[in-house]
């Protein structure tokens, strides 16, 4: 009925058909031609323009766009669009060139050279001008043709680029030396100016050259996770090990591992056991003791002894190449402070030849000769550099990115980075975060009349299946007794479980069920309350009539790394607060031995997001780690979600920030990581634009010399990468 009431309103609105969801496919490209921030400007705008397309980023240090839109764009209709604005787009799967040895760099140095010496060895060394132009003018056009060709394409497609600005400044004390040397032959002109257009192009490409080795150890951290894959494995076939590709290893095969390899494939322990290294993946430092049913990780290295693993999950699937892909989109997205960078550098190119263009008439206007005049308008357009300006938050994000997978925290997007460094407090969930997450059945007590076997007897049946830890502490706890079959068994959100147990009508829950079905617990309260003071979870057993039969405590073991995690977070400003659905009891005895005073417990579900939302209202940044289902609504909520990577997919899928292994001490490692990582963004956008306020004015008052804002405009984005790259030595906080 209520279908047909949404259809008789969509047709009243003359929208009709069937209502079907419409699919988004991700594309990536690697995009060839870029050099700076107005280039990536570019590239996103004609990728928007292209019908269906609903998003496009692109990204200038690793010259990659991803592109969202619907089945019917193709990758072939994207590199069109970027063909037209004058750049390249291939698939990147696509076989990458070789690395070619900087030979027109090379070329240009040994040219420019004998240019530059009488600059320092003096006058007496000048050459004459016609061989100062056969030196310069193969550095201007062929070397430099590059600069006129990308140029080119990007004026004719509507936009200007850092290209323009030196093709049009060394172009112009190109055609300057020229004109001196036509109007003084046969004389020896004096004003010449071939070695500053040699040497801005010279150093621009010997820049650029830097600052392509210098990115390329951004991507470090996924080579280096790629690398982690072998490319065969020994699958066990009728008895007889053979050697395949890992990639045509399917779910179900059995493969062996000998001592000292990496593992192929994610699977699980058949036989054999020892230590398996799995830092590379968890940042765990020690080998981790693995025994048969346990699971293992592709690209882990086995240890002492020879492993049967079945594989459980192989190529894209698995979680090695999950963590991989986290991470490049991680640095394929963009972080809010990124687009607005974006923006100032979309009008940069054109400011700079507003600039550069009254730079040259008002030194006209004050009396200088045209030389002079155009010198200095050429200093201006080659110090201008944009390409800082772009590059300052990806390096960062990338290095930043990459260097917590290696410690085990995986992030999210970019946006999760740059929020987490401002976290001012972190809420927990208690259970399997701050907790082992492994509850034992520690006391069974029974109503009168009522045996205390039966309580688990009855309780087991309505737990038979379960995921909830405590679900799975009741089944271990009745392994040697006989349960019963449960029929209608459904989940009471916050509260419980409830079914049909031989007959009867049961519910299990906490306290808050009990009340809710008016059951009386009798005899039972006193054993509550002394449970409750030992800091026992407990669960009731009633019938759906609300009569009590029994209460079961459950004892769960804090964390060994708990107290420490929290004293960091205390250490670096960070307030810290449990939140819970278990007691209050319960809670407050967990947060005494890790040193949280803030306690709110026996909440549901849905009050832990009005909670964390509560918490928000005051402009507080708040990150919230947990590992459950119930834990995935606040965990969205938060302005930062950290999900527990031994906890629940749902949680995961919710956090922003994942920790690939069960230590809550990664919270303050992650928080003090944005917090570098932010700080190097910060660096790099303020020398970017310091630069750029700074360098500009000087050089159209005259006070720079072309040769000395083509080196600093070179220099200025090779630093700001260095300056990212130096977040590679970031430790964590002891």
């Amino acid at each position: 009925m209520r279908n047909a009431v949404l259809h008789a309103r969509l047709d009243a609105k003359g929208v009709h058909g069937p209502m079907l969801p419409v699919m988004s496919v991700t594309t990536d490209l690697a995009i060839d031609g870029m050099t700076c921030a107005a280039c990536v400007t570019r590239v996103e705008k004609v990728l928007a323009r292209v019908p269906g397309v609903s998003a496009a980023e692109v990204n200038l240090a690793t010259n990659r766009a991803r592109v969202t839109a619907g089945p019917e764009v193709t990758f072939e209709t994207l590199a069109a669009a970027v063909d037209r604005a004058g750049y390249g787009a291939t698939r990147i799967d696509a076989p990458k060139p070789p690395e070619t040895f900087p030979w027109h760099v090379i070329v240009a140095a040994i040219l420019t050279l004998p240019l530059v010496v009488p600059m320092v060895a003096g006058h007496a060394w000048m050459l004459p001008g016609w061989v100062q132009f056969l030196l310069a003018a193969p550095v201007q056009f062929v070397v430099g043709a590059r600069f006129y060709s990308a140029g080119w394409k990007s004026l004719r497609a509507g936009s200007g680029s850092m290209d323009v600005l030196v093709a049009l400044g060394t172009s112009a004390a190109f055609a300057l030396s020229v004109a001196e040397v036509v109007l003084a032959w046969p004389d020896e002109a004096h004003a010449l100016y071939f070695e500053a257009a040699a040497t801005v192009i010279t150093l621009v490409l010997l820049g650029r050259f830097l600052e392509h080795r210098a990115r390329g150890q951004t991507v470090a951290a996924i080579a280096a996770l790629a690398a982690l894959r072998p490319e065969t494995a020994r699958v066990l076939r009728d008895g007889v090990e053979t050697e395949v590709p890992a990639a045509t290893v399917k779910r179900g095969d059995l493969v062996m591992v000998r001592p000292g390899e990496r593992i192929p494939v994610d699977g699980v322990i058949l036989e054999g056991s020892g230590g398996v290294d799995e830092s590379l993946i968890t940042g765990e430092s020690l080998p981790v003791t693995k025994a048969p049913d346990d699971t293992v990780t592709g690209g882990a290295v086995n240890g002492e002894a020879l492993l049967k693993i079945a594989a459980t999950t192989v190529g894209a699937e698995s979680v090695l190449a999950r963590i991989i892909r986290l991470v490049e989109d991680a640095q394929a997205g963009k972080a809010p402070i990124q687009r607005l960078a974006d923006r100032v550098s979309a009008i940069f190119v054109p400011v700079v030849l507003v600039i550069a263009l009254a730079t040259l008439l008002g030194w006209l206007y004050a009396g200088a000769a045209l030389p002079e005049a155009m010198i200095n308008a050429m200093s201006v357009l080659v110090i201008a550099c944009p390409c800082a300006l772009g590059l300052a938050t990806p390096t960062a994000i990338m290095v930043g990115t990459g260097l917590a997978a290696r410690r085990g925290i995986l992030i999210k997007d970019a946006a999760a980075l740059e929020r987490a460094h401002g976290v001012g407090i972190v809420v927990f969930d208690k259970t399997g975060t701050l907790t082992l997450g492994r509850p034992d059945v520690s006391d069974i007590f029974s109503a009168a009349g009522v045996a205390r076997d039966e309580v688990l007897r009855l309780a087991a049946a309505l737990q038979a299946g379960s995921e909830h830890p405590l679900g799975r502490a009741v089944v271990k706890a009745a392994a040697d007794i006989e349960v019963p079959t449960a029929s209608g068994v459904h989940a009471l959100p916050g509260r419980g479980i409830a079914g049909t147990v031989e007959g009867r009508g049961l519910l299990l829950g906490s306290r808050r069920l009990l009340l809710e079905c008016g059951a009386e617990p009798g005899a039972l309260a006193e054993v509550e309350a002394a449970l409750a003071e030992h800091g026992r979870t407990m669960a009731w057993l009633m019938t759906a009539e609300g009569k009590a039969l029994g209460l079961i405590g459950f004892a769960d073991t804090v964390k060994p790394e708990a107290k420490a995690a929290i004293a960091r977070l205390s250490a670096i400003g960070v307030h810290t607060a449990l939140l819970s659905g278990d007691t209050f009891a319960a809670s407050r005895i967990v947060a005494e031995a890790v040193g949280i005073t803030d306690v709110e417990a026996e909440v549901l579900p849905g009050d832990k997001s009005a909670f964390i939302t509560a918490l928000r209202a005051d402009g507080t940044v708040v990150a919230m780690v947990g590992d459950g289902v119930n834990d995935a609504p606040a965990l969205a909520a938060a302005d930062v979600g950290i999900a527990m990577g031994t906890g629940t997919d749902v949680a995961m899928h919710a956090a922003g920030i994942t920790l690939m292994r069960g230590d809550p001490r990664l919270v303050a490692d992650a928080i003090d990581l944005s917090r570098r990582t932010w700080s190097k963004v910060r660096q790099g956008l303020f020398w970017a634009m310091a630069y750029n306020v700074v360098g500009i004015p000087i050089a159209a008052m005259g006070w720079l010399d072309p040769m000395l804002a083509g080196a600093a405009m070179a220099l200025s984005s090779v630093s700001v990468v260095l300056n990212a790259l130096s977040l590679r030595r970031w430790q964590p906080t002891a």
